[in-house]
């Protein structure tokens, strides 16, 4: 058999097809290139448009549904991103990425041209179908590419793309809204999607299919009806409907339904999108568990803590990628530390508790935080938040792919994946509802009489409009407060100022809650790693075994074939045709 990964030239010739995605030679660091570029520039994407959507919805007049060009995408890529990882193990991660790539092109094309609302959410929900193969391949090519003992440095490089781009995508997405036009914020993805795709066809192996495989289609069916209303409830809860609206509740009520339908049908499909026997191993469901916890404390992190320095301390930031500035390179930090060291000594459990205890710190600091915080004690904190996270992300990606036949890796990436984005879906409404509750008692409770009046004689929008914390910080919302201040003459800037006070309490109360649930939220991951099974971490027998079992699969079955042929029965304990195949787990790989 051709060896895995085997080439006809470093760049040159057609590469023959291969049984397994396996990567070696020089092609790999090819092929590694092409990973980190096409991730960057799927991360880069979000945080330049997240800078350029004021002003998108400013010009398209859409501030009602300016949340949709958000929801679209992220509905598009959580669904996808399971049926990807699934499809990727049987007929090789190449094709997708291709298509993922293209999509992704299409929906910045269309998006760069929308001329409404409506046709720019549409256009990011198609982005969203290329992103879930973005999203979902790059650790699975790393898998393919390096064994587990190795894996763990280049880990920390993939984490550390994901800080790069988000420090650096604010800065450019202003750029190019100031000096191109927001439409630029999408069309600069073409020729870099471009580059990423010819790198991605010059250098990823065409593997080939040996049996034939029935996909688990009705389960993808009924994955995506369950995450629909599911998705739709944790967007509008707290919101545009209350958490126990009719509305919500019938939202929740259909996933639950559906999500019982797919559980039920990927107990027996042959083929299923996602193997309920993956949750049978320890290994599997103490890192999903760990990660989902981790990504709600990073969220709730990320979305709020801009809001925090901004409202509470007063420090003025152009955009949030400046205030972050430091917990990512933080991150970075600790993404490539512990990836260093696991590749070096081989263990992990010690690492996954030091960073869960780290983000704990982190939580505990910020949850001392107050009215007379400084912005160095800010950094502080997030640094210590930062080296959390970013040791323990990685860190999961290669314990859990250490533990499951190469063959299903596609599978085990991408179901970490979809958890992730689930758990960032449900933190969100979760943590805004709790700000607003938060904010609104406190604010009205340091409101001194004289501005309960004023407020009260307001119409009733402009009196709901105060109760947004988020409306009343912006620079927008901060000039329309002051003009309205100043019509009532010298004691206006009094006013203004008790208010803006008022204003700070509120947020210091309601942000001190989300630190709360974020404390809680760190102490759950931290306890959850003392129940992390350690594993060796692998070198090449990873694979070697793996094309091992192929080989041994491929002589049964030609073996089978010829007794066929002549009449007879197949050898005792011969391996059928398939037996190392890519459909379930069989008992020896559910043991932990």
């Amino acid at each position: 058999m051709k060896r895995p990964g085997a080439l006809a030239g470093a760049g040159g010739g057609r590469r023959e097809a291969q049984t397994t995605n396996r990567i070696t030679g020089n092609a790999r660091w090819w092929a590694l290139g092409a990973v980190l570029l096409s991730m960057f520039f799927a991360s880069l994407d979000q945080t330049v448009v997240s800078t350029a959507l004021p002003v998108i919805v400013g010009d398209l007049k859409g501030l009602s549904v300016y949340a949709w060009v958000f929801t679209a995408y992220m509905m598009a890529s959580a669904i996808t991103v399971p049926i990807y990882g699934k499809l990727s193990d049987i007929y090789g991660r190449k094709p997708f990425y291709v298509f993922g790539l293209i999509v992704f092109m299409i929906g910045s094309a269309i998006s760069g041209q929308a001329h409404s609302m409506l046709e720019l959410i549409l256009a990011r929900g198609v982005q969203g179908i290329g992103a879930g193969a973005l999203m979902s391949m790059p650790r699975a090519t790393i898998g393919d590419i390096f064994n587990p003992r190795e894996r763990g440095r280049w880990m920390g490089v993939i984490a550390a793309t994901f800080g790069i781009s988000a420090i650096i995508g604010p800065t450019v997405g202003g750029w190019i809204t100031d000096h191109m036009g927001w439409r630029w914020v999408f069309y600069i993805n073409l020729p870099v999607a471009a580059a990423a795709l010819a790198a991605v066809i010059a250098t990823l192996p065409r593997v080939r299919v040996e049996h034939q495989v029935k996909l688990d289609w009705r389960g993808s069916v009924l994955m995506a009806m369950g995450l629909v209303p599911l998705l739709l409830a944790l967007t509008w809860a707290g919101g545009q409907y209350a958490w126990g609206s009719t509305v919500i509740l019938g939202l929740f009520a259909a996933a639950a339904v559906f999500i019982a339908l797919f559980v039920w049908n990927e107990r027996r499909a042959a083929e299923p999108v996602l193997d309920p026997q993956l949750f049978v191993k320890p290994i599997f469901t103490v890192t999903v568990v760990v990660a989902l916890f981790v990504t709600m404390g990073m969220f709730g992190t990320l979305m709020f803590l801009p809001l925090y320095v901004q409202g509470v301390i007063g420090m003025s930031a152009q955009n949030s990628g400046v205030v972050l500035t430091p917990m990512m390179l933080s991150f970075i930090v600790g993404s490539v530390g512990s990836g260093w060291l696991m590749s070096k000594t081989g263990r992990y459990k010690v690492l996954a508790i030091l960073g869960a205890l780290f983000m704990v710190g982190g939580m505990v600091l910020f949850n001392l935080m107050g009215v007379g915080t400084t912005w160095p004690t800010v950094v502080r904190n997030m640094i210590v938040m930062g080296i959390g996270i970013g040791t323990l992300l990685p860190l999961l990606n290669v314990a859990v792919q250490n533990a499951f036949p190469y063959r299903i890796m596609g599978v085990v990436n991408a179901t970490q994946q979809f958890v992730r984005s689930l758990g960032g879906v449900i933190i969100a409404p979760i943590l805004g509802t709790v700000l607003a509750r938060g904010f609104v008692g406190s604010f009205q409770s340091a409101l001194p009489p004289q501005l309960h009046q004023v407020l009260a004689s307001l119409p009733p929008a402009q009196r709901a409009a105060m109760n947004d914390p988020q409306g009343l910080i912006s620079s927008q919302g901060q000039e329309a407060i002051r003009s309205s201040f100043s019509e009532f003459g010298a004691q206006g800037q009094a006013l203004y100022e008790q208010f803006v006070h008022a204003v700070r309490v509120g947020l210091d109360h309601g942000m001190g809650e989300i630190f709360t649930v974020g404390l809680v939220v760190a102490v759950l991951a931290f306890l959850t790693t003392f129940f992390l099974p350690e594993l060796n971490l692998k070198h090449d027998e990873f694979f070697e075994n793996e094309e091992g079992a192929q080989a041994a699969a491929g002589a049964a079955a030609a073996g089978g074939a010829a007794e066929a042929a002549g009449g007879g029965e197949p050898p005792s304990g011969s391996v059928p045709a398939g037996g190392a195949g890519r459909g379930r787990l069989g008992t020896a790989d559910a043991e932990s």
